[in-house]
């Protein structure tokens, strides 16, 4: 059965009642947060209010990530745009465009590739099953992956690229990536090559997907109303379904793994945030504080002064963000 609902610490409302699409923290005082109006809206979390307003383009702002002096933002039209930060503002200083048609959001990855001096990278979506790994200070394509002829009679049909995730494993990088078909491909990120893919039974539209190295275990989700739990076998580099978790209401957003390894979430189509044990895959409550379709959550990285703890925000299209305090 699961525990009693905890409250929202705070909830934070748009000031000009747009609704929101994408969410990052930079710093814990700081949340930023991508709207449907083509703004980003900087959350001062000392004093909860918005101090800043960043205007992008005209179509919503998917996602939204910050590196330690610039600001990445992603339209919903296929720009992709670097902004860097003045001492007054941010500056446009490059953009790409990524001829994707969908919802799949770029990943900022940080940390470097061992044999590549020229990093950290954004990776993008490209048109149908591609997808393009540019250097995170350039903009310039590093890298292209595209399945061939030959890769393609093995695999399934994928469909557009929906969800991908940077991972290193044995010290060597790879990337989880999600299709609309239904399909997970483990891409080597040396040789540009898929490794492996698992085709779902049950076909849906994946969405999102995250994975924990230490546990060796991931999450992903879409369109179903099942959660599949996977596995990455070391020795061969094969991708495993491990379980199944079934939700109320068709529709996952957005999964997230904390990094403490105590919960994951997730974000539904129905308004939902849904909160699990990583150790149990137990639900341990439902969160129901939204009015609308959830588009996405994030954790801090570290403690917000303000409540002490690390806080899981949540938004979607009602206007709000929600702040929480979870099992601690």
């Amino acid at each position: 059965m699961a525990l009693l609902p905890p409250d929202p610490v705070y909830c934070l409302k748009s000031p000009d009642l747009s609704s929101f699409h994408s969410l990052c923290f930079h710093t814990s005082e700081r949340l930023y947060a991508g709207t449907t109006k083509g703004t980003v809206q900087l959350w001062d979390l000392q004093t909860n209010r918005s101090t800043y307003q960043l205007s992008v383009g005209t179509s919503p702002i998917i996602n939204v990530a910050h590196t330690e002096d610039a600001l990445i933002t992603q339209e919903k039209e296929g720009y992709v745009k670097l902004w860097e930060l003045t001492n007054s503002a941010y500056v446009l200083r490059h953009e790409s465009i990524t001829d994707h048609v969908g919802f799949c959001r770029f990943v900022y990855h940080g940390s470097p590739q061992r044999d590549t001096a020229d990093a950290p990278a954004v990776i993008i979506p490209k048109n149908g099953s591609n997808i393009s790994i540019l250097c995170g200070r350039t903009f310039v394509e590093r890298q292209l992956l595209a399945v061939s002829s030959q890769e393609e009679a093995r695999l399934p049909p994928l469909g557009t690229v929906m969800c991908f995730l940077p991972v290193e494993i044995k010290n060597t990088s790879y990337l989880l990536a999600g299709y609309e078909s239904g399909t997970i491909i483990l891409w080597d990120l040396n040789t540009g090559k898929p490794l492996s893919h698992l085709r779902l039974e049950e076909e849906q539209c994946l969405m999102t997907i995250d994975y924990d190295p230490v546990t060796n275990r991931g999450v992903c989700g879409g369109s179903s109303d099942r959660i599949t739990v996977f596995s990455i076998d070391r020795q061969n580099m094969q991708i495993r379904r491990s379980s199944e978790i079934s939700v109320k209401n068709a529709g996952i957003h957005r999964v997230r793994i904390r990094k403490d390894l105590k919960v994951f979430s997730s974000a539904g189509w129905d308004g939902r945030i849904r909160i699990f044990s990583w150790k149990s895959m137990r639900m341990l409550a439902v969160l129901s504080v939204h009015k609308g379709e959830l588009m996405d959550l994030v954790y801090s990285e570290d403690k917000v002064s303000m409540w002490k703890a690390v806080i899981m925000a949540a938004a979607g299209s009602d206007g709000q963000i929600s702040l929480w305090d979870l099992y601690k």
